[in-house]
């Protein structure tokens, strides 16, 4: 968690391929603890064709029933079948965008949001965009990517920068 935190965490990540991983990690954590899916990460990496996003959206009930059978992520039905929904919807997204980067960045007007939060507890599960990017993202055929998914795929990928002003990352990003 440390190094995740003091490497990627908030860091503004412009790759869809990146951004792609972290949508569907997201949407696995629904429920659970992030360090649960951290732990998971490499297992779901090579379960998922190292989130190769083609790849994903050719899935069929084969390919769910073996991820299904793998220890090494969360063998969750609706998040399996999810990623395969999202990986079609994502390429949908990129067809009409340009590319998932433009369209995620634009609910913050390609900037970082910096919030100036003190405590933990002053963190939201969500915001406006957040709310903004779910309805969205469900609009065009994502599943689990409610406000809270969304707000925290907006922390990891650094559209939000909620490190605490106590933090010596809160001042490098």
């Amino acid at each position: 968690m440390i190094r995740y935190h003091d490497h990627e965490w908030g860091v503004p990540l412009h790759d869809d391929q990146g951004l792609f991983e972290l949508l569907i990690l997201e949407g696995a954590q629904a429920g659970l603890n992030w360090a649960t899916i951290l732990k998971k990460r490499e297992s779901y990496r090579a379960a998922f064709d190292g989130f190769d996003v083609h790849k994903i959206a050719q899935y069929g009930q084969r390919e769910i029933a073996k991820l299904l059978l793998n220890p090494g992520i969360i063998r969750n039905k609706l998040k399996i079948e999810s990623a395969v929904q999202n990986a079609k919807a994502f390429l949908k997204v990129q067809e009409e965008f340009g590319s998932f980067d433009a369209y995620l960045w634009d609910f913050v007007d390609g900037a970082p949001i910096r919030n100036s939060r003190r405590s933990a507890g002053q963190v939201p599960a969500s915001s406006a965009e957040s709310e903004a990017m779910s309805k969205s993202l469900i609009g065009h055929g994502f599943r689990f990517v409610g406000a809270t998914i969304c707000y925290a795929l907006m922390q990891a990928a650094g559209l939000v920068n909620d490190h605490l002003v106590g933090c010596f990352r809160y001042a490098e990003l």
